[in-house]
């Protein structure tokens, strides 16, 4: 019990705003617009899916996410810590209770139908896996997950030789796989795949941000008249880095200046005004901030 309230003191209350939020709005997405054409979640919610498909009508979606998703998520708690496991269980238990209350208490017929996109499956894939998606990337976003299958790639992908991400797509490749041999039609785990692809991306910018700024790196002679015009220009510190030419053994400076897209143009020019031979490079970054925010 102790453990428990220390976990619990950790975790702020906000954040548990945010998962309730994010369980919550990933049952509209899965509810209202995927089980009612039988399109395919990814990860342990695709499985659940399937498997309350073909099992007896008790066996919910709600029952199988639970009794899939939670002993990975405990069976990762060594590796993941006890706040990002109590924050996913808790995450997957109102997932789990919000998709009960839409199919089997709220006045609201999903049995046929999307009562939103009716029987367009490309619409139902789409806005399925967007809605699905920010769900699922607002419980990463705020220290939880939605699946339990992260947690088993974090855990056993290095071991079989996969990326994390690689070890997601296979498990998601051969569930699909497995749902057109159950229902002896590969339409549905097609546009499955949309589904997959819309959440993917629609998590990537929930978790990294809409608006991702460049890194720029720029090695050049003229550091001192760069800098100052830059920083009149954006309004922004720039940091200087000690280099060295490996050829021609010259002094060099580094500078290091983030930037959003709409700035970069402006960057180069200024750059090139000063030092046309001066080297350039731009990264992209998901997220920026300082160490006490």
């Amino acid at each position: 019990m102790k453990k428990i309230f220390a976990v619990l003191k950790n975790i702020k209350p906000f954040n548990m705003i945010m998962l309730t939020f994010a369980g919550i709005v990933n049952a509209f997405g899965i509810t209202l617009f995927l089980m009612p054409v039988e399109l395919y979640d990814s990860g342990i919610s695709g499985m659940s899916m399937l498997l309350a498909q073909v099992t007896p009508e008790w066996l919910s979606l709600s029952v199988f996410l639970v009794l899939l998703n939670i002993p990975l998520f405990l069976y990762g708690l060594k590796r993941q810590g006890g706040n990002f496991t109590f924050c996913s269980i808790y995450t997957v238990i109102v997932y789990s209770v919000t998709s009960w209350l839409i199919t089997d208490i709220l006045p609201v017929d999903v049995s046929i139908a999307s009562p939103l996109a009716g029987t367009d499956l490309l619409l139902c894939a789409l806005f399925g896996g967007v809605i699905s998606g920010t769900g699922s990337g607002l419980a990463i976003r705020f220290g939880g997950a939605m699946d339990g299958m992260e947690v088993m790639a974090v855990i056993f992908a290095k071991k079989i030789g996969l990326s994390v991400g690689s070890f997601v797509m296979v498990y998601n490749v051969m569930l699909y796989i497995i749902c057109g041999f159950v229902i002896n039609s590969w339409i549905l785990p097609l546009y499955s795949i949309v589904t997959y692809m819309a959440a993917m991306k629609t998590v990537d910018y929930i978790v990294d941000g809409l608006q991702r700024s460049k890194a720029a790196m720029i090695v050049t002679s003229r550091p001192d008249e760069i800098c100052t015009e830059l920083m009149e220009e954006f309004g922004c510190g720039i940091t200087l880095i000690d280099a060295k030419g490996g050829f021609s053994g010259a002094d060099r400076k580094v500078l290091y200046f983030v930037v959003n897209r709409f700035q970069v143009m402006k960057m180069k020019n200024i750059v090139r005004k000063y030092d046309p031979l001066a080297y350039i490079t731009l990264t992209e970054v998901a997220d920026i901030f300082s160490a006490n925010s």
